[in-house]
């Protein structure tokens, strides 16, 4: 017996070393403020969290990031589970993470840690559901995700796969939750998306998984990673909310698992914001889409970069913008760095006013609803799985 089971164990250690790490989901962290918190603490409370992956694995393992945190994150316990519907779960197909072997882990202020990896049968496309019982030390900001566009839900004490989320507090915002790895044999491909609240989904429908990189992902089939680091709000120079991309493009992007392309649609923010530097932004939005590519092809990882699109109708719209957005997208058509462009701006433009988004696309004349979304990520696999051949 003692022999089988050290058979075993090495079985498992060579598994683990020989497989391919691959993100099959994450979400860019951020610092959480008071607006943005659940009513109570989540101090002894149990947190039910979902998420829809891209590409499936036979093993995986789970990143939590504790690195907008002010003081540790006590956690008694994680489970995950095949989502059903809203909060309901999959009982039989539960199962819980471990640290070191231990079901309880403390994520240090400012820290991100991984769980064990745990053989789990995950499906291309599905929905996870991730169950964390903490403990009684919490953030008094968490570290979160706040554009989830997805609902949690949160109950008092600790819960077990069997417990019913009943009257349960209601948020659309992800916490401490940063990354889900795959484990598979053979290397798999992975996009990972650099992007502010047109990424994040802003002007998708809360819970059903239509972001444009969601619907990039279905048009892959699943067998594409697709890693959604939008932020809404987010700059790529300075301002807006969160960390601006030249700070986070490390974190978000590089320390990515398994990441073969990069997508940068991201600017428009820093050009709505821009006040009689309009010309200056564009040159500097410039000069940081270099730098990204610089380092991500330094790193082996090819770049598209895409067309910022248009917002004439909103309040970011001024002539002074718009000649910046032309700027820096006729730059992205003529430049010769990346491995190719995906123009969105062509895509989803007015053709009787370029400066425009057509009016079936438009959520408010900045962000695009469902059907514009669905045509973003339809073109954008397009782009990508010719490029491929």
């Amino acid at each position: 017996m003692k022999h089988a089971i050290i058979a075993l164990t090495m079985l498992a250690c060579s598994f683990q070393v020989a497989a391919q790490s691959t993100a099959t989901w994450a979400a860019a962290a951020e610092f959480t403020g008071k607006g943005d918190m659940p009513r109570e603490s989540l101090s002894n409370r149990s947190l039910r969290e979902i998420v829809k992956v891209s590409i499936g694995g036979e093993a995986l393992r789970l990143k939590l990031s504790n690195e907008f945190g002010s003081s540790p994150v006590d956690i008694r316990s994680i489970f995950i589970a095949d989502a059903t519907d809203s909060c309901c779960i999959d009982v039989k197909s539960a199962k819980y993470l471990s640290f070191s072997g231990k079901k309880n882990i403390t994520i240090e202020a400012g820290k991100a840690i991984y769980t064990d990896i745990a053989n789990y049968k995950l499906c291309p496309l599905q929905r996870l559901s991730i169950t964390i019982n903490y403990g009684d030390r919490v953030p008094e900001n968490a570290t979160s995700h706040r554009g989830s566009r997805t609902t949690s839900f949160i109950i008092n004490g600790v819960s077990k796969p069997k417990t019913k989320f009943v009257n349960a507090e209601k948020v659309d915002h992800w916490y401490n939750i940063a990354a889900i790895d795959v484990m598979n044999t053979e290397e798999q491909p992975c996009i990972a998306v650099l992007g502010n609240s047109i990424t994040d989904g802003r002007g998708s429908t809360t819970n059903a998984q239509n972001r444009w990189p969601d619907m990039m992902a279905d048009a892959l089939g699943g067998k594409t990673a697709v890693l959604n680091l939008g932020i809404g709000g987010n700059a790529v120079l300075a301002g807006g909310l969160s960390e601006p991309a030249v700070k986070r493009f490390e974190r978000d992007i590089m320390q990515q698992q398994g990441v073969k392309t990069l997508i940068i649609f991201q600017g428009v923010n820093d050009i709505g914001g821009s006040k009689g530097n309009s010309e200056q932004v564009a040159n500097d939005l410039i000069a940081a889409y270099t730098k990204f590519t610089e380092r991500a092809h330094a790193a082996g990882i090819k770049v598209f970069l895409a067309t910022i699109t248009p917002f004439k109708g909103n309040g970011y719209y001024t002539i002074f913008h718009e000649a910046a957005r032309q700027v820096v997208n006729e730059w992205i058509r003529k430049q010769n760095i990346c491995e190719g462009i995906i123009d969105f701006d062509k895509l989803v433009r007015d053709p009787n006013d370029a400066a425009k988004l057509q009016e079936r696309y438009s959520d408010d004349w900045l962000h695009l609803n469902p059907a514009g979304y669905a045509a973003m990520g339809t073109y954008a696999a397009e782009i990508i799985s010719k490029a491929n051949k």
